[in-house]
C-alpha cells in the first residue's frame, strides 16, 4: 500500500493514475481528498501528529507530495511541523518514505544541478527546504528510517494550472494572448514532465537499490530556451509567438499589489542565468531520459484543447 500525502495536486494525481494502471493499492491523504480509480481516501491535517500517524498506518511506503500555500511564514511553521509529522508516522508504521522535493535548496548553481549538489540556498524558502531535507536524510544516516529524497525542476504539463510555464504560456497562448516569461527568455530552462515525475516516483519506489539516496527525476535533457519554449507551444496552437518578458522592476511593483508576485521574487535568480537539471543519474539506472520537450507540449497544449 502506497500512501500519497497531499492529494489534489497535479504531481499526486499523475501518480494515482500510474498506480491505479499499475493496479497498485494506494491511499490519497488531504484534508477533503477525493478518490481515483479504486483509491482509498482518508481526511487529515498533516500538520496534527496522531492524524498524520493515523493516516499512515498500514502503508508500505508513502510519498509526500504536500503543496502549501506559496506564503514564507506559512512555510517556516508548516514544512518543519509536516516533515516531523511523516517521519514519526513512518517510523511508528515501519514504512518507507520518499519526499517529493524542489531544488531550492541549491540556490545559485554554476552549472548542470546534480544529486552531489550542495546545499547553499540563497532564498529564505530554500533555507527551509534544505532544513527539512537535511532533517530527513539524517533520520536515513541515524538507521532510523528508509527513505529517498526525489527531486523535479520547474515542471509543466496537462492539468497543471499552478506550473508557472502553465500559467505564462500555455494558458495565454490557448487563448490568442500573449505569453510572458521570467526575467530572461534567452536562456535554457530545465522543465520536468509531470507524467515524468509520477512514472520516476513510481519507479523508484519499486527499486531496492533506490532507497536512502537522492534522486533527480528523469527530465529531458537539452531544454528549451524560455523563447524556444514559447515558440513550440504558439506551433501546437498555430498562433503567433508573441510573448512578454516579466523584467525585475516591473515585478517587484506587481509585488506591491499581488502576495503571490511578493513571495515569487526571491527565487528570479533561478530565471536569469541557464537552469540546468541533470537527471543522469535516473537515466543511468532505469533507461529513461524524460519525455522529449516537443512530445510533452503537445500533449499539454491538447489537454488545453479538450478542456476548451
Amino acid at each position: 500500500m502506497m500512501t500519497i500525502l497531499g492529494a489534489g495536486g497535479p504531481i499526486a494525481n499523475e501518480l494515482a493514475a500510474t498506480l491505479a494502471a499499475k493496479d497498485i493499492a494506494f491511499r490519497l491523504v488531504g484534508r477533503n481528498p477525493q478518490p481515483i480509480g479504486n483509491s482509498e481516501v482518508f481526511a487529515a491535517d498533516l500538520c496534527d501528529l496522531e492524524q498524520t500517524v493515523a493516516a499512515v498506518s498500514g502503508s508500505t511506503v508513502v510519498c509526500l507530495l504536500v503543496g502549501l500555500k506559496y506564503d514564507l511564514a506559512v512555510w517556516r511553521e508548516l514544512w518543519p511541523r509536516i516533515m516531523a509529522n511523516a517521519i514519526e508516522a513512518c517510523k511508528r508504521a515501519q514504512a518507507k518514505f520518499i519526499f517529493f522535493d524542489n531544488v531550492y535548496a541549491y540556490g545559485r548553481v554554476d552549472g548542470p544541478m546534480t544529486e552531489r549538489s550542495p546545499y547553499a540556498p540563497c532564498s529564505k524558502k530554500g533555507a527551509i527546504r534544505a532544513d527539512i531535507a537535511t532533517a530527513l536524510m539524517s533520520e536515513v544516516k541515524a538507521g532510523n528510517l528508509t527513505a529517498m529524497i526525489a527531486r523535479s525542476a520547474d515542471f509543466y504539463g496537462p492539468n497543471t494550472a499552478n506550473g508557472v510555464p502553465n500559467v505564462l504560456v500555455v494558458e495565454p497562448l490557448a487563448r490568442g494572448a500573449r505569453a510572458s516569461w521570467l526575467v530572461n527568455a534567452g536562456v535554457p530552462h530545465s522543465l520536468t514532465f509531470t507524467r515524468d515525475a509520477a512514472r520516476g516516483v513510481a519507479m523508484l519506489a519499486e527499486r531496492e537499490l533506490a532507497w536512502n539516496q537522492v534522486w533527480h527525476l528523469p527530465t529531458a535533457p537539452n531544454p528549451p530556451t524560455g523563447k524556444e519554449f514559447i515558440t513550440m507551444v504558439a506551433a501546437q496552437y498555430n498562433v503567433p509567438p508573441k510573448y512578454r518578458v516579466l523584467s525585475r522592476p516591473l515585478l517587484r511593483l506587481a509585488g506591491l499589489f499581488d502576495p503571490r508576485i511578493r513571495e515569487s521574487y526571491e527565487m528570479l535568480y533561478q530565471n536569469d542565468a541557464p537552469y540546468l537539471f541533470d537527471s543522469t543519474k535516473f537515466t543511468a539506472e532505469f533507461g529513461f531520459e524524460g519525455t522529449p520537450y516537443s512530445e510533452g507540449i503537445r500533449i499539454t497544449t491538447d489537454s488545453y484543447r479538450s478542456a476548451h
